[in-house]
């Protein structure tokens, strides 16, 4: 598996914004992929790259969440 898609927006992925992203155009969406991974994007720049990450790796980066690692101090 590439780890990008070269153009987010010619891909057939439904894309999803955060509901805790404001109005400001500074929002991160995330697309499932086949087989568990996801797909992130700028949502300013929608026909830009997007990262794909494996279903592995996108549940580590959850579990990281969950347990607060990536907290600022």
């Amino acid at each position: 598996m590439k780890p990008y898609i070269e153009s987010a927006s010619a891909s057939p992925l439904e894309w999803v914004k955060s509901s805790y992203s404001g109005n400001n155009g500074n929002c991160v969406e995330v697309a499932a992929l086949p087989g568990g991974g996801r797909a992130l994007r700028d949502s300013k720049n929608p026909d830009g790259s997007a990262l794909v990450f494996s279903s592995g790796e996108w549940g580590a980066f959850v579990a990281g969440v969950m347990a607060g690692e990536f907290t600022q101090p």
